[in-house]
């Protein structure tokens, strides 16, 4: 690959741990198998599934680069066999399956998207894992609609910021729970309808006096908010589980969900086939990156470090402090 280094440097998890595992270490250069392009990374994202795998709980798929990283934006610079649409020297964003804490990463040619119409590659890195997990889980799967309302906790983080977002832009109406009340004026600003500040006010009875309900919730809590978004959703409303920040493991009464019909999913992105990812990514360009030109959907990245300060990033992202998306410049 000429002009391509034969080595590069990466952030690389010592063991499963806290942010501390994780140091600068030099790797060969991936180079692009049949269906993918090598990008040279400009930012890497971070991500609350990074923290996971950095944990020791969320494994690199069989084939996957063991390094973190699942959303980089970038240049082409090569090309495997196979790819058509991208050419060395396209400026893209990616979904990955790993490997993107890294100055060069080999992505599926069908996994990544182009800049949308006035986003720079800073801002881009910010989009990937977090749309294609509201797209899939909240629209695909969960069919929100516009009209109904739209639970979403966590709002101020990467998730809830790009869910706020997409849930208003499509016509539903919004209501996030976040604190303390920095973090609730950002949902406001967002454009939330109704913001919830979850150590003044009950959620549930927000939902339920407000608005009769909500018809799809997206929870990244777990714990005793299983308990409580059973009790907060509308019949037939769709509750996503996403993320389990106060634990997976409780007890629960299931009746409410057979009462109102109630459909309780969840997924991980990282496992979904390829096809399936490649999908979203073809719906997103479609349906999604139309929304920047038009103003109706921005990114929102709240800080930018060194790609060897990822232990940083990692503190930064645990303490909850952040607003928006945490980014590596690599």
């Amino acid at each position: 690959m000429s002009g391509i280094p034969e080595s590069m440097q990466v952030v690389e998890a010592s063991g499963a741990g806290g942010p501390d595992v994780l140091t600068a270490a030099t790797r060969p250069t991936p180079a692009p198998a049949a269906g993918e392009v090598l990008v040279r990374v400009a930012f890497a994202g971070v991500n609350g599934p990074d923290l996971m795998q950095r944990r020791g709980l969320y494994p690199a798929p069989k084939g996957a680069s063991d390094l973190l990283g699942l959303e980089i934006a970038g240049e082409v610079v090569a090309c495997g066999d196979g790819v058509s649409r991208w050419r060395p020297g396209d400026r893209i964003c990616a979904l990955t399956n790993g490997g993107g804490y890294a100055e060069y990463c080999a992505v599926l040619a069908d996994h990544c998207l182009p800049l949308p119409d006035g986003i720079g590659l800073r801002e881009a890195a910010s989009l990937p894992e977090t749309c294609f997990t509201i797209w899939s889980n909240i629209f695909m799967t969960a069919g929100l609609s516009a009209g109904e309302t739209f639970l979403v906790h966590g709002g101020a983080g990467g998730l809830g910021a790009t869910a706020i977002q997409l849930g208003k832009a499509f016509g539903a109406s919004v209501v996030a729970t976040d604190s303390p009340a920095e973090r609730c004026e950002f949902c406001r600003e967002l454009g939330a309808d109704r913001v919830v500040d979850y150590t003044q006010e009950d959620f549930v009875a927000v939902v339920r006096e407000s608005y009769g309900g909500a018809d799809v919730i997206l929870d990244i809590v777990g714990g005793p908010y299983v308990a409580r978004n059973i009790k907060a959703a509308k019949p037939d409303g769709r509750i996503v589980q996403l993320a389990f920040a106060l634990g997976a493991e409780v007890t629960v009464n299931l009746m409410p969900v057979m009462l109102k019909r109630l459909t309780y999913t969840g997924s991980t992105l990282r496992s979904r086939p390829d096809a399936f990812k490649a999908r979203v990514a073809r719906e997103l360009e479609e349906k999604v990156w139309p929304l920047f030109a038009a103003g109706r959907f921005k990114t929102v990245v709240d800080k930018v470090l060194p790609l060897a300060e990822a232990a940083d990033a990692h503190c930064l992202m645990e303490s909850a402090a952040h607003k928006g998306k945490i980014l590596l410049a690599c």
